[in-house]
């Protein structure tokens, strides 16, 4: 069974497959400064309440774009799996895939890895929009190259800032405003939520409609990152929610290496 890690700003998904199907998934909180004895105390739990044991997992690899922690993981994998962990983007697992943009060694792990997934899965031009501690806008071609993107704050980011720089505002939970009929807010508190809500919808809807007024062709929008689905009910932009497309990615790579290396 492959252990598919996601090492990502603000959390670490691990995830068990097996024939492309995730089987079981968890994620911790990053820091660079854990240890393999650490990740495997946690691990070796979890892994126990799902019926597992260290023993089931042949094969390990890693997508990060956290540097700092990709040693811990590589220990992890070698110790406690005995076995050599596969880099995206590195040596075998090279990435198979055009980079089209002007320094392809810029782009982030996560957003090759959704291209190679997104593009698995459907036919045409596509954007994929993944909510993470950033937001990221992807164009991937016809071809499954990746032509480049955006980058704005996540939303998270975006209230932290928010609260942080203003000493009077409240922290607020992020989600829709009770009356989504109505952005004239009549607390604080509500136009807060109507700011942040409907703000990043309005953010979010504005740049895939450039995107795809810059494409010039049809395109499909997928979705992806926690907090997708936040939005799936109150915007018509998405075409599908797919939360675990990095996940998917990283299995499909790691499938095409063994292909490779036989």
């Amino acid at each position: 069974m492959l252990l598919a890690i996601d090492a990502g700003n603000t959390n670490v998904v691990f995830a068990l497959v097996k024939d492309l199907e995730i089987r079981a998934r968890w994620r911790i909180a990053t820091d660079p400064r854990r240890t393999a004895d650490e990740y495997a105390v946690w691990l070796r739990q979890l892994l126990d309440l799902e019926g597992y044991g260290l023993d089931d997992i042949s094969g390990v690899i890693i997508g990060t774009v956290v540097p700092r922690a990709l040693h811990n993981l590589s220990v992890l994998s070698e110790k406690y799996f005995k076995t050599a962990p596969l880099v995206a983007g590195q040596g075998a697992a090279e990435w198979g895939v055009a980079l089209d943009v002007v320094e392809p060694k810029t782009v982030g792990a996560d957003r090759v890895l959704n291209a190679i997934a997104a593009h698995a899965g459907h036919k045409g031009d596509l954007i994929v929009i993944d909510f993470g501690t950033a937001t990221t806008f992807d164009v991937i071609d016809y071809t499954g190259a990746y032509k480049g993107g955006i980058i704005a704050p996540g939303i998270n980011l975006s209230l932290d800032s928010l609260v942080a720089a203003a000493a009077k505002l409240p922290r607020i939970a992020i989600e829709a405003p009770e009356d989504t009929r109505s952005v004239i807010g009549r607390t604080t508190e509500d136009q807060m939520h109507i700011g942040i809500f409907w703000g990043y919808v309005a953010m979010m809807e504005g740049l895939v409609a450039r995107m795809k007024a810059e494409i010039g062709r049809p395109v499909k929008v997928l979705a992806t990152g926690g907090l997708a689905t936040l939005f799936e009910k109150h915007s018509s932009v998405f075409d599908a929610i797919e939360p675990d497309l990095t996940i998917r990615g990283l299995a499909m790579l790691h499938e095409r290496t063994k292909t490779k290396t036989g």
